[in-house]
């Protein structure tokens, strides 16, 4: 079992984020929200694991494809 890295479907801005270094998350659990003309997008944990890393703040702009949080 590997680190999954979590990616950006789309562009927006970073709305929420539901979690922090160190939480331990479950497969299926909302992660963060962005928010993209005027649609809130969830992005949820594809893996059971404690969160290592989150590359994004909210409020910031991301775009398609890019790393959110890595998860092991």
């Amino acid at each position: 079992m590997g680190n999954s890295v979590l990616l950006s479907e789309i562009s927006g801005s970073i709305w929420k984020i539901n979690c922090k270094v160190g939480d331990v998350v479950e497969s299926g659990q909302e992660v963060l929200v962005i928010e993209s003309m005027k649609m809130e997008i969830p992005v949820v944990s594809n893996v059971k694991g404690t969160v290592i890393s989150i590359f994004v703040n909210e409020g910031e702009m991301v775009n398609e494809d890019q790393k959110l949080i890595e998860i092991i």
